[in-house]
Formats: C-alpha cells, structure tokens, sequence
C-alpha cells in the first residue's frame, strides 16, 4: 500500500538536513540521522503512520533526539580525534532551504551556519545546543522544545538563555567587507607579501588547523598576527604549488586551496574591523567530501 504521507514526508528532507548539520557541525553525521530517522518512520506500521497527525513534527522531534545522542557521545570520540576538532565546512551558503524565507528569518538561518557560530554551538551543552537551535534559529516553542528534549518548558528556556549568552550578537561586517580582506589576504599570500599579511591579522587572530590525522597539519592553534603570517609564509615556501580560489564557506567569504585539480584544504575566516581575528583551516580529507564536486 502506498504511504499516503509520502510527499510530505519526503519534502522534510532539506529541512532534517539543515537542523541535523546545525546540531552536530557535521553533514555527514546529518545525513545519517536523517537516513536513521527515515528508518524508523518506516519500521512504523501503516496504522501507527495514519495516526500521526503531523508527520513534519514526528520527523524533527525523531532527528533532534538522535542529534541529542549523538552529541552525547561526541565528547568521547573527539578525546580521540587526532588534533583539533572543526565544524565540516559546507560550500556555499544556506540555498538548500526550501521556499521562501521571511528576511528576518534569512538572516538567522544565514548566521547560524556560519563556522564562528558553530564553533560556539560546540562549545555548548547538548541539551543548550538542542534547545537554543531548536527555539532561536528555527524558531520551536519552548512547549515543543520539550517534548523534544524531555525537560520542562522553563528549563528549556534556561538552557536556551545560557547558550544564547555565548553567542555575540553584534553585528558584524557586510559580506561584502568580508569579501574585499579575504581577497587581500589571497593576494597578500600569493606573493609572499608578510607585511601586507600582518596588516590584514588582528593582532590577536587565532588560526586553527583540522586533518584528523589524516593529511598534515599544525596540531596546536596559532595565536598572535605576526606568528599566523609567519607560518603562512612557510606554508606558502614548503608547500606545494596550489591554487587558491575565493568560495563562499559556510554562507561568508572563504578560500579554498586545489592541487591538481583536487580540494585539499578550506579556510573559513572571522572578520571584525577590517581584519581577520580566527581562521579555520580544514584539511581532514573526511571532512572535505561536499567539496570534491566544486
């Protein structure tokens, strides 16, 4: 018998698919939740299935719930992931939404796939992560919220409070702004241009470095201007000859470095008063999977 919740249940994809990424930083991860979730939509008889009166409900409250174990557990792997742990970086930005947007909602959908927002997303609590993506970014009660979480209302409502406080509100700079130091910053590289280079890095700047054990990276963050653009010089002198293009990571202003055809490396960047303050380089090859169609 053909499911007769079939096309709504199918058009839930995408949005299972932004939640789950949202959730756990990882699209591959998300993509096996949603897999998982679909599963046991289907391991439900025909009569439990016609008994749900809302089946996009029955499938984000399935998805959050793997997500919340998944979390659960991820403390555990990453004590054995091999150097610094990043967010997997997307290509492009949230355009796998589907219909249209409210603006205001655009925005927040926007900002929260960016990698500074999910690198403070993995900082948070499971139970803070689940109830602030929940309400704050897709915009669930907190009644919903805890039926999802199994907490009351009001706690779920204090765990998106103290996940909403390590989040920076303020606004930041166009993508535009974004756009004009990435490409500074390619070309300042490029030619082996140090003072240039220096003169784009916050003097505090951060940079963070991801191959999972897996492809050769600096294991520990980089801290301070002057040393990032020091080791990038190295990076650019020892390496070999790579191309370096400008992409949208993660819905901002990004580059992405190819040999030989092949995506080796992404770099996502924060930006705050004309100069670069983080960068994350990722070059786990796992993580790199979405870019390899680029």
């Amino acid at each position: 018998m053909t499911d007769p919740h079939l096309p709504a249940v199918i058009s839930e994809r995408r949005q299972l698919i932004n939640l789950a990424y949202r959730l756990l930083g990882s699209l591959a991860e998300a993509e096996d939740v949603v897999q998982e979730t679909y599963a046991r939509w289907y391991a439900l008889s025909e009569r439990q299935r016609r008994e749900v009166a809302a089946p996009g409900a029955w499938l984000t409250t399935v998805a959050s719930r793997i997500c919340l174990d998944v979390l659960g557990s991820a403390r555990a792997r990453r004590e054995r992931y091999v150097g610094e742990w990043i967010p997997e970086p997307v290509p492009g930005g949230p355009e796998w939404l589907d219909g249209p947007v409210d603006p205001a909602d655009r925005v927040t959908l926007d900002e929260s796939i960016s990698m500074a927002f999910l690198v403070v997303l993995d900082s948070m609590t499971p139970a803070e992560r689940v109830a602030f993506v929940l309400h704050d970014v897709f915009r669930y009660s907190f009644a919903e919220v805890a039926d999802i979480v199994g907490r009351t209302p009001a706690a779920c409502r204090q765990l998106a409070s103290s996940a909403r406080r390590r989040i920076d509100t303020s606004r930041g700079p166009s993508s535009a702004e974004r756009a004009e130091v990435v490409r500074d910053f390619k070309q300042a590289w490029e030619t082996r241009n140090i003072e240039a280079l220096i003169g784009l890095l916050d003097p505090q700047a951060t940079a963070t470095a991801d191959g999972g054990g897996l492809a050769l990276a600096f294991r520990d963050p980089i801290n301070g201007g002057e040393q990032i653009a020091h080791a990038w010089m190295e990076i650019a002198a020892r390496g070999p000859a790579v191309k370096l293009l400008e992409r949208t990571v993660n819905g901002q202003p990004g580059l992405v470095a190819q040999l030989d055809g092949t995506i080796i490396s992404v770099y996502a960047f924060d930006i705050a008063d004309g100069r670069v303050t983080r960068i994350w380089v990722i070059r786990n090859p796992e993580k790199l999977r979405p870019w390899t169609a680029d």
